[in-house]
């Protein structure tokens, strides 16, 4: 009996890689919430990134603008390094709002996997303050599903149905 249990852990962790590491979980999140978000970006009509569904709200281009640079800086935190220097795009460029938020995703994925156990617990610099590596990845995650979920509405109010969920 304890050959198959372990035997069938041994086939659960090589069929998902990702979870073998110490930031498994979120990275193999992280992917669905890159995907989602880029079609977001993706769904609303190039004239429509000047909409703001009030006056004090951002543009869509400006919201996804946000998400991106956040990204940046939510990762960069936890490689205790600066942000990119790339530059950021005008808020009316769809397609060049699109790559920044595709890059700044990218950015992410290319860290959030490798994070040790000990970076998820050192204490790092965050757009929400310093905290846990494992807090800033949270944080950065709500930050994204909250502004995401914002640019949907906009959608909708366009007459334009969001792309669906998926995990």
């Amino acid at each position: 009996m304890k050959f198959f249990i372990t035997a069938l852990l041994a086939v659960a962790f090589s069929a998902s890689p990702a979870l073998a590491s110490p930031a498994g979980e979120y990275a193999q999140h992280f992917s669905a919430l890159s995907q989602l978000s880029v079609a977001v970006a993706q769904a609303m009509p190039a004239d429509k990134y000047t909409f703001r569904p009030h006056p004090e709200s951002m543009t869509f281009g400006e919201l996804m603008l946000h998400i991106a640079s956040t990204n940046y800086a939510f990762c960069a935190g936890l490689k205790d390094s600066d942000a990119p220097k790339d530059t950021v795009p005008a808020a009316t460029d769809k397609e060049g709002v699109v790559k920044f938020l595709a890059a700044s995703f990218d950015y992410c994925s290319a860290i959030i996997p490798n994070l040790s156990e000990a970076q998820l617990g050192q204490v790092h610099n965050s757009p929400d303050g310093r905290l846990p590596g494992r807090e800033v990845l949270l944080a950065m995650y709500i930050h994204v599903a909250h502004h995401r979920g914002q640019a949907e509405i906009y959608l909708r109010d366009q007459g334009i149905k969001p792309p669906s969920y998926r995990i």
